[in-house]
């Protein structure tokens, strides 16, 4: 049986040869919108496609002709759309769910396969390989159970997928240390935009954030405002 992770986030590909140790069918790795396309499919016939942190938009004629399972970091339907954890920090959220869901064409609106809980403490990067752990659980589960997916209940509540300019320290909505703590640790991790300043014509970043008693102690970077043209997206 044939299977593909989509991943675009490095600390997503371990988890294909672990997966195919511990099942024993074959999972391909694709890690670019190039790399999946229809006539591949057709060639391998996957029973499913996993999308792990999955930066493109899935092609229809793929969702509709293979099972295509998104991984979205809330307790869907609350928290539909981009940038979940950021937007779940930015609401004081101390923890979370990982819903598992059909793709269809509305986003974030099929149908649950199954949800897991995850912690949202520490760094971005630390909640995403927390949550890679989770993700290739909830994926031997599915191949090994092959739930049915239900209908999503409740209220949706929608996130809007935050931009670049928006990890402004100048502009974010804090007022004391620990939102302080929250915004530059949230942003903390490969291909995000990092939390920033920008005085006399650099740039400077934080990252690597730790709470101490009546301080935050860090790292930070100072960049030519001029030649850091940020394009790293949520």
């Amino acid at each position: 049986m044939n299977y593909v992770i989509a991943t675009s986030r490095p600390w997503n590909e371990i988890m294909v040869s672990r997966l195919q140790e511990r099942i024993g069918d074959t999972f391909h790795l694709v890690t670019h919108k190039n790399g999946l396309t229809f006539e591949f499919l057709q060639e391998i016939k996957p029973r499913y496609i996993f999308f792990p942190h999955w930066s493109y938009m899935v092609p229809e004629e793929i969702f509709n002709a293979y099972e295509c399972v998104i991984f979205h970091m809330t307790d869907l339907p609350y928290g539909r759309g981009g940038s979940p954890l950021q937007n779940l920090i930015l609401r004081g959220h101390k923890e979370t769910k990982i819903s598992a869901l059909r793709c269809v064409r509305e986003m974030d609106a099929g149908p649950i396969y199954l949800k897991r809980s995850l912690c949202l403490e520490g760094a971005a990067s630390e909640i995403f390989l927390r949550a890679a752990t989770t993700i290739e659980k909830m994926i031997e589960a599915i191949v090994r159970d092959k739930p049915e997916p239900l209908h999503q209940e409740g209220t949706p509540v929608l996130f809007e997928r935050r931009k670049p300019g928006e990890s402004n320290l100048a502009d974010a909505p804090v007022q004391d240390l620990n939102d302080f703590f929250d915004f530059i640790r949230m942003l903390d991790a490969e291909g995000y935009p990092r939390a920033f300043i920008s005085a006399h014509g650099h740039r400077i970043e934080f990252s690597r954030v730790q709470m101490e008693q009546h301080k935050l102690v860090g790292t930070f970077v100072i960049y030519e405002q001029q030649n850091n043209s940020d394009k790293r997206g949520e």
